[in-house]
């Protein structure tokens, strides 16, 4: 594994995460200066999220022919374009009449621009890892969910109280920057991986007994569609977490500001230990359980778990028992990325870039949904009901595991990468 390269990719997934989340920081100056109800503040989570999701399948063909490294250096820079022209939004009043359509327009573009970060580093990963470490880096440039969501709060919330929502995203602008001459100096134009180019003879041995070129379509599993369906609805759960922890302890909770912001690292802190534990523990299971049980069981048990969480968050009395209520709920929904993608690639093995694209268009079309969808369930019924809601969601994704099944030739449909390929 070259660690190095999984050091790049997780400091640029951060940066963009930290750009991402920066947002809800900035969110209440920006909903108190604009006059925003919570509805129409979540239709600007929401628009950031349609750029973003209907640019999944396009970026994962776009890893296929651009370069890792011209990818990463053209999006830190526009991540932090568009993180400095949110903080110009409407400033000094100039614009305050179309203010949601600016921010409408921006966010929709930072999607856009954010899109190819998991296809990227995930087809980055297959050809430079051997198939027996991907899934464990895979987790750790996915724990840069808990990196980004983690830092932004603790860092930019101070920044916020202290100089305004404005300084906060400029702040989140500069750690784009850092990410990307990060990766101008230090990112080589072509990655080898010795240890991917010892197993060609294995991968050709196996051409006849289900290889990649063998069983070449992923798409007509059903297998798949369930895994596709479940990652939809953990996306909705988690993107909930996402946007609307720091705003529901605030303004829900009625928690002070910096104690909230706090509490909301909380969660994503935990994240960076537990996204990858999950890649961990899912490896463990398969060499236990064989390959369907094994990657079943993880997904199965965490989400099931999660929505008893969310229950007792969302109604117990206590603002702190809802706080270590929520924080499990998003530990283990989290935690099961690293086995999503996976058996995503057992499923689909030299197609995982397609595969890859379609099975994250599912998550983000639920987060889409979500950020908008929960506080105007919670407008007409209750933060309580809406979050019970959301706690049947968790258990269908949980019991969808049930109908994915990885066949045990699938193991060797990851078996082949080229020795080096362009960074």
């Amino acid at each position: 594994m070259n660690k190095r390269l999984v050091l790049l990719l997780m400091a640029a997934a951060s940066a963009g995460y930290i750009g991402r989340v920066a947002v809800t920081i900035a969110a209440p100056g920006m909903m108190k200066d604009f006059g925003l109800t919570q509805a129409q503040m979540g239709t600007v989570f929401s628009t950031f999220l349609i750029g973003y999701t209907a640019f999944q399948v396009p970026s994962g063909a776009l890893a296929d022919r651009v370069s890792a490294r011209r990818i990463f250096l053209v999006l830190c820079l526009g991540w932090a374009l568009l993180s400095t022209l949110t903080a110009f939004a409407a400033w000094h009043g100039y614009g305050l009449a179309m203010v949601i359509p600016q921010l409408w327009l921006i966010r929709a573009l930072f999607g856009v621009m954010a899109a190819p970060t998991y296809p990227t580093s995930g087809r980055t990963i297959a050809v430079t890892t051997p198939p027996r470490l991907r899934a464990r880096a895979n987790s750790l440039v996915l724990a840069s969910v808990g990196v980004g969501s983690a830092v932004a709060p603790l860092l930019l919330a101070p920044v916020a109280g202290r100089c305004g929502w404005r300084a906060a995203l400029l702040v989140a602008a500069a750690f784009s920057v850092a990410a990307g001459l990060l990766w101008l100096w230090f990112a080589p134009r072509q990655f080898h991986s010795s240890e991917s180019a010892t197993l060609q003879p294995a991968a050709s041995t196996s051409l006849a007994a289900g290889s990649p070129k063998a069983s070449p379509q992923p798409l007509r599993s059903p297998s798949f569609w369930f895994l596709f369906a479940s990652y939809l609805l953990q996306g909705y759960l988690g993107y909930i977490f996402v946007f609307w922890f720091y705003l529901y302890l605030v303004q829900v909770r009625h928690l002070e500001v910096l104690k909230a912001a706090s509490f909301t690292a909380l969660p994503w802190v935990a994240t960076i230990f537990a996204i990858p534990l999950g890649g961990v523990l899912s490896d463990a299971a398969v060499a236990r359980w064989g390959a369907t049980w094994g990657r079943r069981s993880v997904p199965l048990a965490a989400l099931c778990i999660a929505a008893i969480f969310l229950l007792i968050g969302a109604r117990t009395p206590s603002p702190m028992v809802a706080v270590l209520a929520l924080t499990a709920c998003t530990v283990l929904v989290l935690g099961t990325e690293g086995p999503f993608w996976a058996t995503m690639t057992q499923l689909s093995g030299e197609r995982s870039g397609l595969a890859g694209g379609v099975m994250n268009f599912g998550s983000n079309l639920g987060g889409m949904v979500s950020p908008a969808l929960t506080p105007w369930l919670a407008e007409r019924i209750g933060w309580e009901s809406a979050l019970s809601l959301t706690a049947g969601l968790a258990i269908v994704a949980g019991l969808l595991w049930l109908r994915v099944r990885v066949e045990p030739g699938d193991e060797a449909r990851g078996a082949s990468s080229p020795a080096a390929a362009p960074c």
